[in-house]
């Protein structure tokens, strides 16, 4: 079983005005697919607070997955994405790309969004959209591909051919 962390940035949310319904449906879903959540936190849009968070969760091998939403749009204070890459080792572009493409058949707005993956030590960490909607899709879209990736990472899975 992988281990998840959720991080959820949003500004009124860490303020308490706001529910912070997009990491529930995070949770509903990995949940639902077998992995274990082992933190769910809600931060502000704050670049060196998200990249301090993300960065121990990686190094103390808390867990293997971080899922990241908010904070992926043109909006002054959103800066997941900054964080991400500040604190990533290696890029995963298809894992975004593939999300975009996806979301293109609901809304012509996907190609707005800023959202990154990157590998930092043994966690990979996939930033999501803010709305539930948008993450219901995205995540629905990746999760099943997921656990062969975490494989790999892990060194469980040798290969990424299929016979």
């Amino acid at each position: 079983m992988f281990k998840v962390a959720i991080i959820t940035s949003s500004d009124s949310g860490y303020k308490g005005e706001r529910e912070d319904r997009s990491g529930l449906a995070i949770r509903k879903i990995v949940e639902g697919n077998g992995y274990e959540v082992v933190q769910a936190i809600l931060l502000p849009d704050e670049k060196d607070i998200l990249s301090a968070e993300m960065k121990r969760i990686c190094d103390e091998r808390a867990a293997d997955l971080i899922l990241t939403t908010g904070g992926t749009g043109f909006s002054l204070r959103d800066c997941m994405p900054e964080a991400t890459l500040e604190i990533g080792e290696r890029i995963v572009p298809g894992i975004p790309e593939a999300m975009r493409s996806f979301s293109l058949q609901f809304t012509k707005r996907a190609m707005l969004s800023r959202a990154v993956a990157v590998i930092r030590k043994s966690t990979l960490i996939i930033n999501l959209p803010g709305s539930p909607k948008a993450v219901n899709e995205c995540l629905e879209y990746i999760i099943t591909e997921l656990n062969h990736a975490l494989g790999i990472l892990k060194g469980e899975v040798s290969n990424c051919g299929r016979e």
